[in-house]
């Protein structure tokens, strides 16, 4: 995405124009970090990947005793309408509550007025080019807090990563957490050993993908076995293939790793065919296939 503002958003209640979007600086979200936020995909113009939206959605926001401010049609509706204003027929909507406004006090404010926003992008999901050359990912130490499973707006922890990983010319990062990976800085962390898919089970320790949850259900239907336990660095090096998962990328493969070749440095078998998977799976709900 491009860091000039541009678009259409949505804020409590209102649609205007990207550059005039505000919210009071008094906002906990802004002050705490006192939010949450999704992403959704959209294909062909559609939400995709909406009841497993909703459901992660809702579970982050009643974690930290957060009321959804809208109700499922009229979010969707408003959804629908920033991609009608930007004219959007593949990409996202990023959504994020937060507590509200309020004098700082560290204790969660009762009866304050959540602040909804929202706004659509463009992004290409299925002809990605990485799809076909691969990535590269160095491993860096996890400093985030014990709540990982909450979607939190706080997410410095994750961009310190990321930046480690752009300053290293690598395209994501794997956070290591005493002595074995958690997740991506922005994606759930995937190798495939012999037959078998493994990824870390589900926990406080890492968000509970989406993409995850999806990749898991079709993955016998290409040949995979599963084994959801945590895993090495080392297992991460000498693996057939890895790769990574995320709202707009679907599944990326994994070509090198700390400076290390996997498969040869080549794209391997198992993930363009569970990529093409949930690119069919993604077509069917948006009612293209």
């Amino acid at each position: 995405m491009s860091n000039e503002l541009s678009g259409i958003v949505y804020v409590n209640g209102e649609f205007m124009d990207a550059n005039e979007a505000k919210v009071s600086a008094f906002d906990r979200g802004f002050i705490f970090g006192d939010g949450i936020y999704e992403v959704v995909p959209i294909v062909a113009g559609k939400l995709v990947d909406r009841k497993n939206f909703w459901e992660r959605f809702e579970r982050s926001l009643a974690q930290i005793e957060l009321e959804i401010p809208l109700t499922h049609d009229e979010y969707e509706k408003m959804f629908y309408e920033l991609i009608e204003k930007n004219n959007i027929k593949e990409g996202a909507v990023y959504t994020q509550v937060t507590r509200g406004v309020a004098m700082r006090d560290f204790d969660f404010i009762q009866n304050a007025k959540p602040t909804c926003f929202a706004f659509a992008y463009q992004k290409d999901i299925f002809n990605n080019p990485y799809a076909k050359t691969g990535i590269e990912i160095v491993s860096v130490e996890d400093i985030r807090w014990k709540r990982r499973d909450i979607k939190s707006v706080s997410l410095l922890g994750q961009c310190i990563a990321k930046h480690e990983a752009h300053k290293k010319g690598a395209f994501e990062c794997f956070m290591v957490e005493n002595g074995l990976v958690t997740e991506g800085s922005s994606s759930t962390a995937f190798i495939i050993k012999d037959g078998v898919l493994i990824t870390k089970p589900l926990s406080n320790e890492i968000l509970p993908g989406i993409r995850r949850k999806v990749i898991l259900g079709f993955a016998s239907d290409a040949g995979l076995k599963v084994e959801e336990r945590a895993f090495s660095m080392q297992e991460v090096y000498g693996a057939d293939e890895a790769f990574i998962s995320a709202a707009t990328l679907m599944l990326l493969p994994i070509i090198k790793a700390d400076g290390k070749p996997i498969n040869g440095g080549k794209v391997g078998k198992f993930v363009p065919i569970l990529r093409d998977m949930y690119a069919a799976h993604l077509k069917k709900e948006a009612g293209v296939l």
